[in-house]
């Protein structure tokens, strides 16, 4: 295997099994990736460039990290850049969500928010909203939300926070 940013979790930590602790030791938000739930649900749609998206690392030097640890050569890695920019926060997430969803507690039972959010939000009124609460930025979730078509804001509680809260909103 071949690792390069678009090498998928899954697939990576299947070939090299060590690297999981690795990666662990490296950003901690990756100890999500022991829950084989996660592991098998977002571990399959999440890059490398998302994990390091996801553990604000820097995406060049984490994929050749990861193949200096497994002996490939080192690669120049060129990534392409999504920007979105937002001035402050939308009106809407001040008001009450119809739900809040414990993602962190949901993947330490072994079950993934990805299920329960796409329940609800099938029957949620529109413009009404769920917060997902985790304890890293939820990628794979807010991408796999807006190709639903689904409004999504994403912030800390504070600057130093390494609560999550995503707002997921019908339109």
């Amino acid at each position: 295997m071949n690792i390069t940013s678009t090498t998928k979790i899954f697939d990576l930590l299947a070939e090299y099994p060590a690297l999981e602790e690795k990666i662990i030791h490296i950003a901690p938000p990756f100890k999500n990736l022991k829950n084989p739930i996660l592991r098998k649900t977002v571990g399959k749609l999440a890059t490398l460039e998302k994990a390091a998206q996801i553990g604000n690392l820097d995406i060049g030097q984490f994929v050749n990290m990861l193949r200096k640890e497994v002996g490939q050569e080192t690669i120049e890695t060129e990534v392409e850049v999504k920007v979105t920019w937002q001035e402050g926060e939308p009106e809407w997430i001040k008001s009450q969500p119809a739900e809040i969803i414990d993602g962190t507690e949901m993947l330490n039972r072994g079950e993934h928010p990805l299920s329960k959010i796409n329940e609800i939000m099938k029957s949620l009124q529109p413009d009404r909203f769920v917060l997902l609460m985790t304890n890293f930025k939820p990628i794979p979730m807010i991408e796999a939300m807006e190709k639903q078509n689904y409004t999504v804001f994403h912030k800390t509680e504070n600057a130093n926070s390494i609560n999550h809260l995503t707002f997921i909103r019908k339109n």
